[in-house]
């Protein structure tokens, strides 16, 4: 399972990058992924929507279910990714390199958010 150290994650299987102070890209992980399956659409906000954090702002079906993805911080989105739109293969050749959304405006709390280490002893627990 690829789990990169330089981001944080929350306990939903997202992934975060903070890209400067009050900005962060937002994906999904290998884990979620690689239980999602296939994945063949994806939905995502407008930018200019807002971002709350813990409520859905998009979701993808796979050839297994959809499945809601969670905002792990709030802010506004400024920028999607629309390559993601028309080839939503990409997330699982590589989901840490196909980000879903861009939230500006963020207040730079990552208490919640999980390091590396930390996701992967939760991923150990859910077993």
């Amino acid at each position: 399972m690829n789990i990169p150290a330089d981001l944080l994650y929350t306990k939903d299987h997202e992934w975060v990058c903070f890209t400067s102070g009050d900005t962060v890209k937002v994906g999904i992980t290998d884990f979620a992924q690689s239980a999602l399956g296939d994945i063949v659409f994806i939905n995502l906000p407008d930018v200019g929507d807002e971002a709350v954090a813990g409520e859905s702002f998009a979701d993808v079906e796979s050839v297994k279910a959809v499945s809601d993805i969670y905002c792990p911080v709030s802010g506004t989105i400024t920028d999607v990714n629309t390559e993601v739109l028309s080839n939503p293969a990409l997330i699982n050749d590589d989901p840490y390199d196909a980000w879903l959304i861009e939230i500006g405006s963020v207040d730079d709390d990552r208490g919640s958010l999980l390091t590396a280490e930390e996701y992967e002893a939760q991923l150990a627990e859910e077993g």
